[in-house]
């Protein structure tokens, strides 16, 4: 009978404090997906090996030496497009020292992304991502079930750490609309760390 209760009562303790790490998760992962998701600044951007629409091999290490903005996209995101038209602006202005990449993940297909790159004008890479990637970068957003908030945009600086995490959103309006990426940018090319 002592058994008994024992158990029982350990059992709901270990009910009890596997609930409260659940909250604590959710309320952590709930306040990163409301701005800029902190969490991943300061750590080595996770590598990758995927292809584009011509089926060129990209692999993060391609990339060293160069800051890289890396983007999640949809192409049926309206955000996302004009997204594209900035990065298309920041590659044009910073020349060979800045790279841009654009992931795509399924349910986007070769002719959606074909058809978004010519609508936006992009010239940079969309690789095609099957979640590895995505796994490896994004902290899905509990409150939406597990969704992923499009655009994501990173800023990784030349020794390959990210420097910079933004989930579109009204408090990250300027990175993804304005002039906030820029200013970020020059602040790597400066020596600066986010």
């Amino acid at each position: 009978m002592r058994t008994a209760r024992r158990t029982a009562a350990s059992s709901g303790a270990v009910l009890i404090l596997t609930f409260m790490q659940r909250f604590f998760l959710i309320a952590t992962l709930a306040a990163l997906s409301a701005g800029a998701a902190l969490a991943q600044i300061g750590r080595r951007a996770p590598g990758f090996s995927l292809h584009d629409l011509k089926w060129v091999q990209h692999d993060l290490q391609d990339y060293r030496g160069k800051i890289l903005v890396l983007e999640f996209i949809k192409t049926d995101c309206p955000h996302c497009g004009v997204f594209a038209r900035l990065l298309e602006e920041i590659k044009a202005s910073y020349g060979g020292k800045v790279a841009v990449l654009a992931f795509v993940l399924p349910p986007d297909e070769q002719g959606a992304v074909e058809r978004f790159a010519a609508q936006a004008k992009v010239t940079y890479p969309i690789l095609f991502d099957c979640g590895q990637a995505a796994y490896s970068y994004i902290l899905p957003d509990p409150l939406s079930g597990g969704a992923i908030t499009f655009p994501h945009a990173y800023l990784i600086d030349s020794s390959g750490i990210i420097r910079g995490d933004w989930v579109f959103g009204p408090q990250t309006k300027d990175i993804f609309e304005g002039r906030g990426l820029n200013v970020a940018i020059d602040k790597l090319l400066a020596g600066k760390p986010q």
